[in-house]
């Protein structure tokens, strides 16, 4: 995929660390300039070490402020934009409906679904003055199934590829492109630390609920990081010029979050 992004710009949230940063590190790989923001100052510190303190930058992507101001730096760092990934977001309770605060709820609906909805708002002037250009939005497989105990994260996994169809069909004119990943139980910390609450709100040991989510994934495995990152490249690249409006998932064909 060697420089099949060259001379495009690039904008990854909660890009320092996890699945943001190996999206942020292929972008560049294939020849984009990326600048990422986050919440965790330690993750921006070491990116900044690897690839220049102008192209970390700290944003909470639910802060209208942080955005316009991180949206005012791509600007001035990158001189546009062509490329936006909506990648924050937080995993938020493993509680049942009945359970949860109404602080709990709207926390996670503000970073997964506004923080989509602030910063897609502030890429598209910016997009549409590149003359086209490629939004990728991160939904989850808890956006296109049920998830237990995990409301208010696929509630937000769900409106999220609704809004990713309406930009769609309200960009297309402009040649922006605007898809969304369905990621499955992608390898790492975060899906651990989930799988390991899920499993003590179960009262099951933390290695048969591993059992039991693979027996529900068609490929008997998770995905990783890279996978996600390399359908990334792909959609923002000429080779997905003509893939607008598509919810995509990448989890092996998982069928159940039971």
């Amino acid at each position: 995929m060697s420089d099949i992004l060259k001379g495009r710009r690039a904008l990854v949230t909660a890009g320092a660390a996890g699945i943001g940063r190996v999206i942020a590190q292929q972008l560049t790989d294939a020849g984009a300039r990326c600048l990422v923001c986050d919440v965790d100052q330690a993750a921006l510190d070491d990116y900044a070490a690897t690839f220049g303190k102008a192209l970390a930058v700290r944003a909470d992507v639910a802060n209208e402020a942080d955005v316009d101001a991180l949206f005012a730096h791509a600007g001035k760092e990158l001189g546009g934009l062509d490329i936006l990934v909506n990648n924050a977001g937080i995993s938020g309770p493993t509680q049942r409906v009945e359970e949860l605060s109404l602080d709990d709820w709207r926390r996670t609906i503000a970073v997964n679904l506004d923080g989509h909805f602030l910063c897609s708002r502030r890429a598209i002037p910016l997009l549409r003055a590149a003359g086209g250009g490629s939004i990728v939005n991160m939904s989850s497989i808890g956006g296109r199934l049920g998830y237990p105990k995990r409301a208010p994260y696929a509630a937000a996994k769900w409106g999220i590829v609704g809004f990713t169809k309406t930009l769609s069909t309200e960009l297309g004119r402009y040649g922006i492109r605007v898809n969304v990943i369905q990621p499955g139980m992608v390898e790492g910390p975060r899906v651990e630390r989930v799988m390991r609450e899920k499993a003590e709100a179960a009262g099951i040991s933390y290695e048969e609920l591993q059992r039991r989510a693979v027996r529900n994934i068609s490929l008997r495995r998770g995905v990783t990081a890279a996978d996600i990152a390399a359908l990334v490249v792909f959609l923002a690249s000429d080779g997905g010029r003509n893939i607008s409006g598509q919810a995509i998932p990448v989890d092996g064909d998982q069928t159940s979050l039971g």
